[in-house]
């Protein structure tokens, strides 16, 4: 098998061809398919290896106390052939990584052959094909997280072990000062906590992402964005905890630690930083100092670490086994994202590369993973082994048809949710038309129901579901909330016999999906319109008209310039409502599958280091192509959504639903629309209400709206594995 080593002395790096390692008791084999390096522990050994020997010392005052101490005992020849035997050895890198269990070792009973596994330690987590794990060592992966992903366990162990060092409470405000990959797992691992987050380093990128990944605030150190954050956050007090994920020569970090940190507030060295403590500072707060010991209770201990001998539960809840699962879990359900950690991925062949770019500072990285040989060769197998996502079948049970309204019957509508766009872009359309009658509003807050019921004329306001669910006059349901209750209220208004106009999007995970079509099989129950407006936009829809019938494939071009959220957007709480593509991504999904007259067969999708930013690639059954730009990063002037389609020697263009116009044979040009853009609101709400009224088919077939939530969706597959993934029609 081949591993990476690297030789102290003379700094050389190298993949070498080295035995398979046997398979002892208390332990698996473990083929690993990805492993993390680690560019601040790892890149610290690769650097130090390559300076003088009088570097190496001056690096590692430590290890020359040893050597001094080994003089005076053995004498000067027996302790210099034992440093440079040491020295000139070939040593290990790494200490993260996922893979399959390939043998089992006796003693061995919670995990089987083709078990996936993330796996810790500096000797047995190795950047090598193959390794041997001790069970305290590994612990099994959660259904449904990536490998690539997973991956990441033991970085994300010592950081939890950290944050559970600095016992953060709910309300608390932290400080984090270095912002490379253990200081962004802290950032993400405070704010799931309850902990409102500070950041500090000098790269402005990393800053960006800490904010998206939930820091309220981060600035270079050295700037006054860091301490006003501080102050306006605690009221000057300061802040309750610092945690110091730096590294480097610099006493810096440990004195703006003490700078803004409050009265008796603690202090987390998790990095390896310089720890000069300025006396005064720390002894006039009285600053509790702690050590974060990598990654729990039980590292350096050889009968937990080798001989699998655990800490009993009660006495020590979180040990390193616990940590590394718990971390997992959190991943596994999104509360924690590391994904847009990941800088690059690079083949394992090419780790000597891969290492120089990193130590030159050619390949600027957050956090880069090896992917092996067999996850290359699976990929590489063709359609058999390539990534898919099925796209649930529609049954339908056997309830009875929506029954026709008399004509001048009104349509009897209650709102689920009364936020900003069910006030400002649905509710004004609905309020004013004939035949409407708006009959109940819901809402968590009493306050929000009231202010709906007395601005649009709603009848009764009320924050009991149940009620409205149960009564029989209400003849569709609005479901207009946060995008994590979409697909279960959905279910449960199908399961009362109510017509559902959800807002986008239906789910955001294929269980909800799943469960949202049980639910029409189960009660017969149809009729959903997801608020997927685009396409009924007038603007669009001539301009579609206009281009004509199309014979040959076709190339679409959509640019969607998102922009940024405010800081504290529950848009960003990527945890519990998705991502932001996740969230609105179906609207651009929709309109494309729209205008190409087909649902997708495969979704591709990369995402720009460093942002939000997507690339996502859309294949049709014809052979057409969507390919849809999620943009977070553009200027704020520039138009919010640009399409182009070009087939059969024509060209639709659509900006940003002012003016559209088309070119062949002859060139048609809208005239330009006022600034109150029209995206198909209106006509959207107009197509349901009729529906429903007449008991006539949904505006769009729930086919279709499966099909583009299941596309939105897989942007999340294809992203992990960074290959295509095939959507299959189930039957």
């Amino acid at each position: 098998m081949k591993q990476v080593v690297q030789n102290y002395k003379s700094g050389e790096l190298a993949v070498l061809d080295v035995p398979v390692p046997g398979c002892k008791p208390g332990g698996v084999l473990v083929r690993s398919a990805y492993s993390l390096i680690s560019t601040g522990t790892e890149l610290m050994k690769v650097s130090e290896a390559g300076m003088s020997m009088l570097g190496k010392a001056r690096s590692r005052p430590d290890q020359v106390a040893k050597v001094m101490q080994s003089v005076a005992t053995n004498g000067v020849p027996a302790t210099y052939r034992k440093v440079m035997g040491k020295l000139d050895s070939y040593t290990p890198l790494g200490y993260s990584l996922c893979g399959v269990v390939e043998q089992v070792g006796a003693g061995i009973d919670d995990v089987k052959v083709g078990d996936l596994v993330a796996c810790a330690g500096n000797e047995h987590a190795l950047h090598a094909e193959l390794n041997w794990v001790p069970k305290n060592l590994y612990t099994p992966v959660p259904d449904g997280l990536a490998p690539r992903h997973a991956a990441f366990g033991t970085v994300g162990s010592i950081a939890m072990q950290g944050v559970r060092q600095g016992e953060p409470q709910l309300g608390e405000v932290a400080l984090v000062i270095g912002l490379g990959l253990i200081g962004q797992l802290v950032v993400q691992l405070l704010a799931a906590a309850g902990v409102r987050v500070v950041g500090a380093d000098p790269d402005p990128t990393r800053c960006e992402l800490a904010e998206r990944l939930g820091a309220v605030a981060c600035g270079d150190p050295s700037s006054a964005v860091v301490e006003t954050a501080v102050a306006e956050l605690t009221d000057g007090h300061g802040v309750d905890q610092v945690y110091l994920a730096a590294g480097g020569g610099s006493n810096q970090p440990v004195e703006l630690a003490a700078r803004l940190c409050r009265d008796r507030g603690r202090v987390v060295d998790i990095g390896k930083c310089r720890l000069d403590l300025p006396w005064n500072a720390y002894y006039e707060k009285e600053l509790d100092v702690r050590f974060s010991r990598s990654y729990g209770p039980g590292r350096y201990d050889p009968e937990y670490e080798l001989e699998g001998r655990d800490y009993p539960i009660g006495y020590v809840r979180w040990t390193e086994r616990r940590n590394l699962a718990c971390f997992l879990d959190l991943v596994a359900r999104g509360r924690v994202d590391v994904e847009p950690l990941v800088s690059h991925v690079a083949d394992f062949d090419d780790a000597v590369e891969t290492y120089r770019r990193l130590k030159d500072g050619e390949l600027k990285a957050v956090a880069v993973l090896f992917r092996y040989p067999e996850q290359a060769a699976e990929a590489a197998e063709g359609e058999a082994a390539a990534p898919s996502v099925a796209v649930p079948a529609v049954r339908r049970g056997g309830g009875a048809p929506a029954p026709a309204r008399a004509a001048k019957s009104p349509v009897r509508l209650a709102f689920v949710g009364a936020g900003n766009y069910a006030t400002s872009m649905l509710l004004p359309h609905l309020a004013r038309r004939e035949g409407v009658e708006l009959s109940t509003v819901v809402t968590t807050t009493a306050l929000s129901a009231a202010n709906a019921q007395r601005k649009f004329g709603f009848a009764e306001a009320t924050t009991d579901l149940d009620a409205v669910l149960g009564d029989k006059s209400v003849d569709a349901v609005f479901v207009v909330t946060r995008h994590s209750s979409h697909a279960e209220l959905t279910r449960k208004a199908l399961l009362a016999g109510k017509t559902v106009f959800v807002e986008k999007p239906l789910a955001l995970t294929e269980d909800e999906l799943a469960g949202v079509l049980a639910a029409v099989e189960e009660s017969g129950n149809d009729r959903i319109q997801v608020g997927f407006n685009r396409r009924f936009a007038p603007l669009l829809q001539e301009a579609k008209e206009r281009f004509g019938v199309r014979t040959g494939p076709a190339s679409l071009r959509y640019l969607v310039n998102a922009g940024q959220l405010q800081h504290g957007s529950w848009y960003l709480r990527q945890g519990t409502e998705g991502s932001r593509f996740e969230g609105e991504g179906g609207h651009f999904v929709d309109t494309a599958s729209w205008l190409l007259d087909a649902d997708p067969v495969s979704v591709y999708a990369v995402a720009t280091s460093g942002s939000d930013d997507l690339q996502v690639v859309l294949r049709y059954p014809d052979g057409s192509t969507a390919a849809i730009s999620y943009v977070t990063t553009g200027a704020p002037g520039f138009p919010k959504e640009t399409l182009d389609l070009l087939a059969d020697g024509k060209v639709l263009k659509l900006d940003d639903f002012v003016r559209a116009s088309v070119y062949g044979r002859k060139r048609w040009v809208s005239s330009r629309l006022p600034k109150a853009r029209d995206k198909g609101q209106n006509a959207e709400l107009a197509a349901f209400i009729k529906a429903v009224r007449t008991g006539g088919p949904m505006p769009v077939p729930l086919e279709s709206l499966v099909a583009t939530t299941a596309a939105t969706l897989a942007v999340r597959s294809a992203l992990a594995s960074g290959e295509p993934v095939t959507l299959e029609r189930t039957r």
